[in-house]
């Protein structure tokens, strides 16, 4: 059966790589730097919610989709499912053994936040806005922010003002990576593009962004301003780098997780940052903040593509072999490739040049002989470790405790 062409193969032939910076003629050039502005802070921001209100939408509401239930941001009314990393972000797991969750009232408050400012003059964002962010999700950015803001004794309005500007920002990712992966489910929900329409979700996806960066501005905090800036920046840079390595097998480790730190990690470790900023942190303690969050992020990202060949897709709520469908040449297949043998890595690597799901049984089976899983786990094992060793510097208590668990939680989970 011929394929169709591929949204990113005409990026082929291009006189570039994404490995190591190299130019395909040979020519070594260094890889991209990605600088950092040291602004001084703009002192206390005096920040008054009331000052920077959001109008609500005065027009009637675009219409439901056959299919979707009412929308709602209160976390008891999220998606069903939820698994252990979502219930700790939440709190749900410290009734198992005794604890509160410290930043429960937080975490309520972020969620009063989103509301309040998802609201819209234009119907349809107001209707696209509130379906992807009522659907639920992990929301473990903003407890990050909240985490090291809270253990570093910073109770000000500002910390649940940028945590969720925070997922604002992720939830613009996931609207435009829907588009471009072309996916129909998420969370076990049909994507917005997928009710919507993809020019809809793309736009909406720009006012998040947009939404998100007046509210940062609102903060007065040219800190946080740089941070989330170059996040929002390097955050584009990899999800260009990622369709760039659609489809092909030569891809590099090293690129591979170049993708990771750009696309993923870097607003984990953006989150972490702005807490550790927030509670006043020296810049030592800062930086471990900022590599907590880099290092989780990596973990993250690399347990989800490991379950995208081991887990569940009920659980999941998303369709197993979605990665190979797209032709992404994750971890599980780059690991498989070089340890099976000669066939079997011609077979691989013909499914990733091809993409799509008719040989997604075959794959499965060479990932899983191969230990692949296993190598991928322990991969994202030694990035928790990372993380762990970065708490050393942040002051004993429940907050610690609870990035600790959270480590924990990002390894072990099954979505």
């Amino acid at each position: 059966m011929q394929n169709r062409p591929h949204r990113g193969d005409r990026l082929r032939g291009l006189p570039f790589r994404t490995s190591a910076g190299a130019m395909a003629d040979g020519v070594d050039e260094k890889p991209l730097s990605i600088s950092r502005c040291r602004a001084p802070r703009a002192g206390p921001a005096s920040y008054n919610g009331a000052d920077h209100a959001f109008e609500p939408a005065r027009v009637p509401a675009y219409p439901t989709p056959r299919g979707v239930g009412p929308l709602s941001l209160d976390p008891s009314d999220r998606a069903a499912g939820r698994n252990d990393l979502a219930d700790v972000a939440h709190g749900a797991t410290e009734a198992d053994n005794g604890r509160r969750d410290v930043i429960a009232p937080a975490m309520a408050r972020v969620d009063q936040v989103m509301r309040e400012r998802l609201a819209s003059r234009v119907a349809l964002v107001d209707q696209i806005g509130h379906y992807i962010v009522g659907a639920g999700g992990k929301r473990v950015r903003p407890r990050l922010l909240l985490l090291f803001a809270q253990a570093l004794g910073c109770h000000a309005p500002e910390r649940e003002e940028l945590a969720a500007v925070v997922e604002f920002i992720h939830t613009a990712t996931l609207l435009h990576d829907d588009v471009v992966d072309e996916s129909a489910l998420r969370r076990g929900q049909p994507t917005a593009n997928a009710l919507f329409g993809n020019a809809a979700s793309v736009l909406v996806g720009d006012f998040l962004y947009s939404r998100a960066f007046q509210m940062m501005v609102a903060v007065r905090d040219l800190r946080v301003l740089s941070v989330l800036a170059d996040a929002t920046n390097v955050i584009a840079e990899g999800e260009v780098l990622q369709l760039m390595n659609m489809r092909d097998p030569d891809l590099a480790v090293e690129a591979y997780l170049e993708v990771i730190r750009f696309k993923t990690a870097k607003l984990f470790e953006a989150s972490a940052r702005m807490g550790a900023i927030l509670g006043g942190a020296a810049p030592a303690l800062e930086e471990a903040a900022a590599c907590f969050g880099r290092s989780l992020g990596t973990a993250f990202q690399l347990v989800d593509d490991l379950l995208d060949y081991d887990g569940s897709s009920q659980v999941l709520g998303k369709n197993l072999g979605d990665d190979l469908r797209e032709g992404k040449p994750t971890l599980p297949l780059l690991v498989a490739m070089a340890r099976c043998g000669a066939a079997e890595r011609e077979m691989l690597r013909t499914a990733i040049r091809e993409g799509g799901g008719e040989r997604l049984g075959e794959v499965l089976a060479v990932v899983r002989a191969t230990g692949a899983i296993e190598a991928t786990r322990q991969a994202a094992q030694d990035e928790v470790d990372t993380a762990k060793a970065q708490l050393d510097g942040l002051p004993a208590g429940p907050e610690r405790d609870a990035l600790l668990e959270l480590c924990l939680r990002v390894v072990d989970r099954s979505s």
